[in-house]
């Protein structure tokens, strides 16, 4: 994986724009469909009937995320949410309807063709309360103290510079803010050559945080309440035909991945504006 942060954004936005391209022109776009036949564990059935009902099929078709950030995040009617790398719009799309005309959802992606992909699913959604951003994620264009809700799904993992990421995202978010994002997470020590091959299958570049460093992130950006909740362990049969394909022991490594690597939602709570942290039911 590339040590330099503007080789990893190049990279990134490379792999997204010919995703939402590919969705443009008829196909179906996932992060681990290409190295796995049929559907990806990873970005396979995040998403029930109840929720898919109404939104364009280029919506779920696009979606690259490895949980479902709108189904854990607790979202009221008139609040401003906002989603990280934003891609098709799927979850800002879904977390329009549940704030409400009164409400607002943006999307924010640095990847123009994602940008126009997910436009035109507004538009095919007929949903006027949204509006999605060009931009990164470590340099939100939007105001201080401006947003009630962030999530992201699957993203942050994806940045070179998460520090930076998670200090905006404080940033925007009002006093009593919430963070709520889904996220790969990964879990005690691994072997390097394993955490590489696994993180490429998974992520699609993932330079995915250890659960301990992920919170200790969070603190340091000044988020209270942080917990990280696995909502998906991957197994080491879900990627065994893309690792055997790379020439690994799938068998001899079994025992190293076992729980090792996981989708998470990530929770965490900006403090008010008299350092009081807000009372949290559900995200």
């Amino acid at each position: 994986m590339p040590n330099d942060v503007q080789d990893v954004k190049d990279i990134v936005r490379e792999k997204y724009a010919s995703a939402a391209l590919k969705v443009a022109t008829g196909g179906a776009s996932c992060c681990g469909a290409s190295a796995l036949p049929g559907a990806s564990p990873i970005t396979s059935n995040l998403y029930d009937a109840a929720q898919e009902q109404g939104l364009p099929a280029e919506a779920m078709l696009a979606s690259l995320g490895c949980g479902n950030p709108t189904a854990l995040a607790q979202l009221s009617p008139g609040e401003t949410v906002l989603d990280l790398g934003s891609g098709g719009g799927i979850d800002v799309l879904l977390s329009a309807r549940r704030v409400g005309p009164t409400g607002k959802a943006y999307g924010l992606d640095m990847t123009d063709e994602m940008l126009a992909l997910a436009r035109d699913n507004q538009r095919k959604a007929g949903l006027d309360n949204v509006e999605f951003l060009k931009g990164e994620i470590e340099a939100i264009p939007l105001p201080d103290h401006s947003v009630d809700v962030i999530i992201s799904n699957c993203v942050i993992n994806l940045s070179g510079d998460k520090d930076r990421v998670l200090r905006e995202a404080f940033r925007v978010l009002k006093p009593g803010g919430r963070f709520a994002v889904s996220d790969v997470v990964t879990r005690g020590e691994i072997p390097e050559a394993l955490r590489r091959d696994v993180l490429l299958w998974v992520g699609c570049l993932a330079g995915a945080l250890d659960e301990a460093d992920y919170v200790a992130k969070l603190a340091a950006a000044g988020f209270a309440q942080i917990s990280i909740e696995p909502t998906r362990v991957y197994d080491i049969e879900d990627a065994r035909e893309f690792l055997t394909g790379k020439g690994i022991d799938v068998d001899a490594l079994a025992p190293q991945m076992q729980d090792k690597f996981f989708s998470g939602f990530v929770r965490a709570t900006k403090p008010g504006a008299d350092g009081e942290v807000p009372a949290r039911c559900c995200g």
